[in-house]
């Protein structure tokens, strides 16, 4: 019993910060193969009015579907529409006091970015100044990267759909499309296989990180701010 509870000790508990999407899902499955840290919560940050996650445009109820599926709790940091930079600093930290509070002692969180030095280094400034411990569980920023993540979490059994397009990267048309060989296959020269330039977001619904898939249902597909095309995703 002491053996194990110095075993227990070693562990270095997490957060995540989850955007309901594959990179998010990729770091979750990563983090869980390695004996020395435990995630034990996920903080998400979605935008009031939309009911929605900041970016991917997930609806509010798939998020808690996938806070199920993977078998943890979300602390929630919502903010308004067209926030400004200080505002979501407000809010994360908020988030972030939330999530210590319900694991005192909890210093670490986690991103899911791939290889963009300037947003890494946003959020080691960020977790600094708020006294959190940044991790990078499945950043690379070596040449070809991304084209060799993106194989390995299709053959991982990630499943995932894009939810939102950036038109003045890609054609809208690849909003909806599922995240597969045919969509790598397809992306124009210069798109990141992982879409980490912003070209697209995605909504994972399967994979290793979850104990079951989710059962999604697509709906329409919009245009916002004359540049994102959005494609809604709803339960079944």
């Amino acid at each position: 019993m002491a053996t194990a509870r110095r075993h227990r000790g070693m562990i270095r508990p997490l957060l995540l910060s989850w955007s309901g999407g594959k990179d998010a899902a990729w770091a979750l499955h990563v983090l869980r193969q390695r004996p020395d840290v435990e995630v034990v919560g996920l903080v998400t940050t979605l935008t009031e009015g939309y009911d929605r996650i900041a970016m991917q445009g997930i609806r509010h109820a798939i998020l808690q579907a996938q806070s199920v599926a993977c078998g943890l709790p979300v602390i929630e940091a919502w903010m308004p529409q067209r926030a400004s930079n200080a505002i979501y600093r407000e809010t994360f930290a908020d988030a972030l006091a939330r999530a210590r509070a319900r694991w005192p002692g909890l210093r670490d969180i986690a991103f899911g970015d791939l290889f963009l030095q300037d947003i890494r280094a946003y959020r080691e400034t960020l977790c600094a100044d708020l006294d959190w411990t940044p991790h990078f569980p499945i950043f690379d920023a070596t040449p070809g990267y991304t084209a060799r993540l993106a194989r390995a979490m299709l053959d991982g059994g990630l499943r995932a759909r894009l939810s939102c397009v950036d038109t003045t990267q890609l054609d809208g048309a690849f909003s909806g499309r599922d995240f597969d060989d045919a969509l790598l296959r397809d992306l124009p020269a210069g798109c990141d296989p992982c879409g980490e330039n912003g070209e697209f977001h995605t909504l994972v619904h399967a994979g290793p990180m979850f104990a079951a898939p989710l059962s999604i249902a697509t709906g329409e597909t919009v245009l916002r701010d004359g540049r994102f095309a959005y494609t809604d995703f709803l339960l079944r």
